[in-house]
């Protein structure tokens, strides 16, 4: 009778090489792709209704600048971005009747330099500085009001809601809108302050005094011509009487 292994020395055996076809049949998992620089270009095209604003960060380099920061600094970013629905819903005429100037503070206006989340707007406090500023760098600001999940921001002269949550990951977060937050500050300018008052008026000589002071004519100047000759010949014929009756006596 032939001589049989045992079987654990079988099985001891056969495990290796059961261990070496299994790892040669099945494939390497592949591994994960690097994450790419952040967009919003890429972000907003991808949604398909943001051409408008697409457009505006691309002619005022605001998209630019956004990549910039959020891909290069450790400062986060919330973008309000207005579908083209919102921005054929203006008024007829409001884009046009802008100069280059208040087109680029309109973008800013939808950029705010911190990363909120959709919780944070719910409690954040009021006014929410935006990258918008106006001719003597006083900032444009937003106010967010939450309830009940619902988050409504107004730029003074625009109020909308606040929808979707197109991108919510740090650093950059972006947020749906029905409506273009125009800046109050186009709508109702503030009146002029006491510094941009002109300066009173000087008087010719320097001083600030009442023009009709200074050119007052003295009393002695204000007697008439007229009045003067009939002054001079009432005093010359009183001398002449006298001199008369000093001759006679």
């Amino acid at each position: 009778m032939a001589h049989q292994k045992p079987l654990p020395l079988i099985l001891l055996s056969i495990i290796p090489l059961f261990f070496i076809l299994t790892q040669a049949q099945s494939p390497t998992a592949p591994a994960p792709a690097p994450t790419g620089p952040i967009d919003i270009f890429a972000i907003l095209k991808k949604e398909g209704q943001y051409n408008t604003f697409i457009k505006f960060l691309n002619e005022s380099q605001v998209g630019n600048q956004i990549n910039n920061q959020v891909n290069n600094s450790n400062q986060g970013m919330t973008v309000l971005a207005p579908s083209d629905n919102a921005f054929n819903n203006l008024p007829s005429g409001t884009l046009n009747q802008l100069n280059d100037q208040q087109k680029v503070q309109l973008i800013l206006n939808h950029v705010i330099p911190k990363f909120y989340t959709f919780d944070d707007l719910q409690t954040v406090s009021n006014p929410v500085r935006t990258q918008a500023t106006g001719p003597k760098g006083e900032p444009f600001g937003l106010n967010f009001t939450g309830n009940n999940n619902q988050v409504n921001v107004s730029s003074g002269s625009v109020v909308t809601n606040i929808y979707n949550a197109i991108r919510k990951d740090p650093p950059l977060a972006v947020y749906q809108l029905d409506k273009v937050l125009v800046p109050s500050e186009f709508t109702d300018p503030k009146a002029p302050s006491s510094d941009d008052a002109p300066a009173p008026a000087k008087a010719k000589n320097g001083t600030s005094g009442d023009k009709t002071t200074a050119d007052e004519p003295s009393p002695a100047s204000s007697t008439k011509p007229n009045d003067a000759k009939r002054i001079n010949g009432g005093i010359l014929g009183l001398i002449c009487g006298v001199f008369l009756m000093g001759t006679l006596s």
